[in-house]
């Protein structure tokens, strides 16, 4: 069944907006527990589902209220970012060795970073535990296109669209961004974007770096199908985007890599909008390809009856710390 544009965007931003939420769903938001760390007591850093939090009960480093408002789960000790890190690779680690959470069977070996409200590094967490805690991730997405003159004079223009391998742990054979990944804990929006362009694309840092900063998308994920875990899971992202216009180059000019990427095709404006329109696209994958082509006057607010609820969940206020550092 077709999708229209707002349809899209509530598959990644599906986390309730309480202001908006009928009961039922505000009860849900409730349930939630907060993450936070006994140093900054009064700062949630994440949102944890019932079902994650108590099996905290008892563990060593870690204290469970289910019954104050609200609700919280708290990393006590820890004076410092590389005690916190170790504290949370201690548990991480031992949630692993039991196997019970899906979540923790793709285990990538690689950090990402979670920040406090004055925007210093808090710890840094294993990138398949980032969901269970529900804390802010951060990734980069970049669009590649060409501009190339049309049979009417007016230059029409082509995106370079990868299709995810079929082994990839989440969201297998979907469509994807022209390069995207997640951003580790000390590195730059740039730095992880020249890095992942040659991983993903064969892309050369001097290619990429005629890319333009496109700003940034904040959206509030909730883990479902495809999620390649346990399902519920609260997950606010931060998207750095970029656009590179590539006009003149041959349709080669992306070629994948490292595996990650069955192949890359060049699409038309119309052949990406049947796309999303068809779910074909991961979703927050489908939310920087609508930013793209609003940008670009592709999608214009006389042709888009939801144009403003869709720029407005394009750039959510998310209820936890965000640093600006990049901005």
């Amino acid at each position: 069944m077709s999708r229209s544009n707002l349809d899209i965007v509530k598959v990644a931003d599906a986390f309730p907006y309480p202001a908006d939420s009928p009961t039922d769903q505000l009860q849900k938001l409730g349930s939630y527990f907060h993450f936070r760390i006994a140093t900054h007591p009064g700062v949630t850093l994440g949102y944890v589902p019932p079902s994650i939090a108590l099996t905290f009960a008892g563990l060593p480093d870690w204290a469970l209220n289910p019954d104050c408002s609200p609700r919280t789960l708290t990393l006590v000790g820890g004076h410092d970012e590389p005690t916190r890190t170790a504290m949370l690779e201690k548990t991480t680690s031992g949630m692993r060795a039991t196997g019970h959470f899906k979540n923790l069977e793709k285990w990538r070996d690689e950090l990402f970073p979670v920040y406090g409200p004055e925007e210093e590094l808090l710890f840094s967490i294993e990138r398949s535990a980032t969901p269970l805690f529900g804390v802010v991730t951060y990734g980069v997405h970049m669009t590649a296109y060409r501009m190339s003159p049309g049979k009417d004079g007016q230059d029409s223009m082509e995106i370079w669209v990868p299709r995810r391998s079929s082994n990839r742990a989440k969201f297998p054979g979907m469509l994807d961004t022209s390069v995207g990944g997640g951003l580790a804990t000390g590195e730059t929006p740039w730095t992880c974007l020249i890095r992942e362009s040659e991983e993903e694309a064969s892309l050369r840092e001097e290619v990429v770096k005629r890319a333009e900063d496109a700003g940034a998308l904040t959206y509030f994920y909730l883990s479902g199908e495809g999620s390649g875990g346990e399902a519920g899971l609260a997950q606010p992202e931060c998207s750095y985007v970029f656009d590179l216009d590539l006009s003149g180059s041959p349709p080669d000019t992306l070629v994948p890599n490292d595996g990650s990427v069955e192949a890359f095709a060049l699409m038309t404006v119309a052949e990406i909008k049947r796309a999303l329109s068809n779910g074909e696209f991961k979703p927050n994958c489908a939310l920087v390809m609508l930013d793209f082509l609003i940008r670009h006057g592709q999608i214009k607010a006389e042709h888009e009856p939801d144009y403003e609820e869709i720029c407005s969940r394009l750039h959510r206020n998310l209820e936890f710390p965000v640093p600006r550092m990049f901005g």
